[in-house]
């Protein structure tokens, strides 16, 4: 069983999140640079993060600009920033009202293998939103978590975009809490046209407390990643 290391960082700009990220991220891989010249071996550390972000649309590597439907005085207009991610995946909004997940971890401390990670990662909502009586599902070829999939009023609650190095993670996925579900309006979400978004309120007609859902993702993630979490050291 694997430890990670978990930190709750509440309502942070999206860039600064990403700094942060980027300096564990780095921390994981120059350990992993450094075992290669050691016969005694440093055990890599693994973290997870809980935030969420003011308004922000996000473009990961192989997006589409035209993706993003509003200008740039539009966006200063509706107080929404917009940031070029090194993520995966096309067009998001991140936004309050979401439970965003950052698991920034060593896969060879679990199982090198990126598809298997993100399957794993979208098991962790779908028991998650099962604790709600809601049956979540994958999508052929469009990663995250789904309500109807094979109907047309097909519409995902969670999106999920990931990068990785030498098997070390970065980003993460978003669940839709009480989001504000109308930003979605003004971007083509992930590139997937035709199909909507939801949230856990539209689709409960009811508010669900953050921090109640948060005990269950950790709770799923911990039996599905075989892991333990545990507090962060103060100096990291």
């Amino acid at each position: 069983m694997q430890n990670i290391a978990l930190k709750d960082l509440g309502l942070k700009d999206y860039k600064e999140v990403w700094e942060y990220q980027n300096k564990l991220f780095q921390k994981v891989i120059d350990i992993k640079l450094a075992n290669r010249e050691r016969e005694k071996q440093e055990p890599t550390p693994n973290y997870f993060l809980f935030t969420e972000h003011p308004h922000v649309y996000t473009l990961g590597k192989s997006g589409k600009i035209n993706n993003l439907l509003l200008s740039e005085d539009q966006l200063k207009e509706k107080g929404i920033t917009f940031f070029k991610s090194n993520r995966g995946g096309d067009i998001t909004y991140h936004g309050p009202g979401q439970i965003i997940g950052y698991p920034i971890i060593d896969l060879d401390n679990f199982f090198p293998d990126i598809h298997l990670y993100m399957r794993k990662l979208e098991e962790v909502i779908i028991l998650t939103i099962a604790d709600y009586g809601l049956k979540g599902e994958r999508s052929k070829g469009e990663t995250g978590v789904w309500l109807d999939v094979d109907t047309p009023f097909a519409r995902k609650i969670c999106a999920l975009g990931v990068r990785t190095s030498r098997w070390v993670t970065m980003h993460g996925f978003a669940l839709n809490v009480t989001t504000n579900l109308g930003y979605f309006d003004h971007i083509i979400p992930c590139g997937i046209k035709g199909k909507a978004v939801t949230s856990l309120k539209a689709e409960l007609g009811k508010t669900i407390s953050q921090e109640e859902i948060k005990l269950k993702i950790l709770k799923h993630f911990s039996k599905v990643f075989n892991a333990e979490f545990i507090p962060f050291k103060k100096n990291v």
